[in-house]
């Protein structure tokens, strides 16, 4: 027995391990991932619920995993994709430019992803099997905490790919003991391919990017997974310094958010700013700027470095400053692969333009800049500046103008203070329409309208089709998960709650990586407290966890969460902790007392991962609702796993009793704890 749960804490750690690595690795190559990027969690879900359902089935999947992943990493690298960043529809950038085509692409990250899942799975599945229901499902927490865990410590470590490898790879051999010739040719090919990817060229892997950079002494120019990102330069007549020539008076005290390699600090030095706030999320691309910059502003005395979120420092920081610079802090990435948020989607909210309004000193002037693609799109912006600041923003076209093709380079600078300006030409949107702001609870600012762009709809519609497909192929039976449709509903659920609670820490605290895999941590450690009680105290009451569940949902639909930004952090912090973690651990109260009596673990365990996947396909609805209306899907999505459990005193009867009950029932009507 004890080697039985050994087996399934380690097989369980290297399942999610692998899970982070493709996120990272596939994204860090293919840049569509950067849009799509739940195309791994989906794959990830289908794959090991897949390996689930045929945990009793032959052959043993398992032992193909390395040479699967090896493949799969390795194709990775050999066919690379960038973009084209000219094209129209800004929640998806551009068409092909290098590399092979989406629609080929994307399919083969899915299905590559879901079948490299499916064999590891089935090697947890098998072993999940060896143990009573509960018990294995804690090991598999255990495992899965273990994890997320290491992985985020190699990262705040600064170890990239190969240190990935190098885990993975021990952990295959402590499971597959003795590994095949074959599965020892696939784990050194493994490592080997990481460390191509590691040590290829000037690479660097930071928390967010694969970075690589060239530079020749006058200049630097930054990539970050393979797409043009930065550059540093001389700054002397850039359009950088635009902005203080719409000033009355020189500032002293400047904030720059999105400081990168050190362009918009070096011009505030030359200015003649005193005192400067630096704040750049990414601390590799402020480490190249602070080593290759050639004004080297970083190493000046009156420059204070932050490694941050924007939106949390200027939600954190007491201080106010003359000008506050959102100087291009665009990404390339989104925050997990869980969410629609971007690591800049809360900088350009309505209520984060009030935030830097009230860090304004007397007489202070906001500024932002970016190359705009989409005329739209800087109206949008303008307007929103407007709104917030009671004036119409100065605008200028900067001298890189739409041949860079980019969009136009376009400076914004406004202050609630007119006075303080002096502007050559003011915004001014014609007879166009003006979209209104994006706000906190719907971030996405390159979406002009609420709506599912047909690209997502089609693509989600697609791997749901072949999810289908997948299924049956592999022989996978359906009809014992008809048994468990409660447990697919609850997947669907738990995933759209899981994904809640991330975008409102993301929101609170930043959308940093550390942030995201704390809050990971924390959903995991709720599913084992909610385990250790039901093994000991055999909890029941279903119906009253039900009503504590709907009053968790409730709770949290009543308080808004940008209200929470008034208070300080520790309050913040407690108060967000219960209103995101009080639902999530009765919805695992629920979970594991449902799941402990059942007839067919590995079955159940397949159809609440399946569900799952379904429910990261229905996240897309936030981009019509916004994230607090989930509440309601996963509120009914909770009532219809209701209706499908079985009543008190069945949860124990045979798989063909309860199918041939529930699946008429189930075909009329129609997990995630482990994600």
């Amino acid at each position: 027995m004890a080697r039985a749960r050994v087996e399934l804490f380690l097989a369980s750690f290297l399942m999610l391990f692998t899970e982070l690595v493709l996120i990272r690795w596939a994204g860090a190559y293919v840049i569509y991932l950067s849009y799509f990027a739940n195309f791994i969690l989906l794959g990830s879900f289908l794959g090991i619920g897949v390996g689930f359902l045929r945990a009793k089935k032959a052959p043993d999947l398992f032992r193909w995993a390395p040479i699967i992943l090896a493949a799969f990493a390795g194709l990775v690298v050999a066919f690379p994709v960038t973009i084209d960043r000219t094209g129209g529809q800004l929640v998806y950038f551009g068409v092909q430019q290098h590399g092979l085509p989406a629609w080929v692409m994307l399919p083969f990250i899915f299905l590559a992803t879901a079948a490299t899942m499916a064999a590891i799975g089935h090697g947890v599945a098998v072993r999940f099997s060896r143990l009573p229901a509960l018990d294995a499902y804690r090991f598999d927490i255990l495992g899965s905490i273990a994890g997320v865990v290491t992985f985020s410590g190699l990262a705040f470590a600064g170890f990239g790919p190969v240190a990935w490898g190098v885990v993975v790879v021990g952990l295959f051999i402590a499971l597959l003991r003795p590994p095949t010739t074959l599965q020892s040719v696939a784990a050194v090919a493994l490592i080997a391919i990481f460390a191509i990817g590691t040590f290829k060229g000037d690479t660097i892997w930071s928390p967010y990017y694969r970075l690589t950079f060239e530079t020749d002494g006058s200049t630097i120019g930054i990539a970050a997974n393979g797409v043009p990102h930065q550059t540093g330069e001389a700054t002397q007549g850039t359009d950088y310094e635009m902005p203080y020539e719409r000033l009355a008076r020189p500032p002293r005290n400047v904030l720059v958010i999105g400081a990168g390699n050190g362009n918009d600090v070096s011009v505030a030095l030359r200015q003649g700013a005193s005192s400067i706030d630096a704040v750049e999320i990414d601390p590799e691309i402020q480490r190249l700027g602070i080593r290759y910059h050639p004004e080297h502003p970083y190493q000046d005395p009156r420059v204070h470095r932050f490694i941050d979120d924007g939106r949390a420092f200027l939600e954190r920081t007491g201080t106010t400053y003359d000008l506050i610079v959102f100087a291009l802090p665009d990404s390339l990435t989104l925050v997990t692969g869980q969410s629609a948020i971007r690591l800049e989607s809360y900088l350009f909210t309505e209520q984060a333009f009030e935030a830097a309004r009230d860090h304004l000193a007397p007489g202070g002037a906001f500024a932002m800049y970016n190359y705009y693609r989409e005329q739209w799109l800087a109206d949008r912006l303008a307007g929103t500046m407007t709104t917030v600041f009671g004036n119409r923003p100065c605008l200028d076209l900067g001298r890189r103008g739409a041949d860079s093709g980019v969009g136009q380079f376009s400076i914004f600078v406004d202050s609630p203070d007119a006075s303080a300006l002096r502007c050559d030409s003011t915004w001014s949107p014609g007879g166009r329409e003006v979209v209104a702001p994006a706000v906190d609870d719907r971030p996405f600012l390159y979406l002009r309208s609420p709506s599912i762009p047909f690209r997502y709809v089609l693509t989600l519609s697609l791997i749901i089709l072949a999810s289908i497909v997948v299924v049956r192929a592999t022989g996978s039976p359906f009809r014992p998960m008809v048994a468990y449709a409660d447990l697919f509903f609850m997947g669907a659920a738990f995933l759209l709650l899981e994904t809640k609670s991330v975008v409102q820490f993301a929101l609170l605290f930043g959308t940093t990586w550390l942030v995201n895999a704390l809050v990971f941590a924390g959903v995991l450690l709720s599913v084992l407290l909610a385990i250790e009680i039901e093994q000991r105290y055999r909890v029941g009451h279903r119906g009253l966890l039900f009503l504590l569940l709907y009053a968790g949902l409730l709770g949290a639909w009543l308080v808004p969460t940008d209200d929470l930004l008034q208070f300080a952090a520790v309050p913040r912090f407690a108060l967000a902790t219960i209103l995101a973690f009080f639902p999530i651990f009765m919805a695992n109260l629920i979970f594991a007392g449902r799941f402990r009596d059942t007839a067919e673990p590995t079955a159940a365990f397949g159809a609440n991962l399946l569900g799952a996947m379904v429910g990261g396909a229905i996240e897309y609805v936030s981009l019509i609702t916004g994230y607090r209306a989930l509440l309601i899907v996963v509120a009914l999505l909770y009532g219809a796993a209701y209706a499908f459990m079985p009543r008190v005193g069945h949860t124990a009867e045979s798989v063909d009793a309860i199918t041939a009950r529930g699946e008429t029932a189930l075909v009329q009507g129609s997990g995630a704890a482990h994600s």
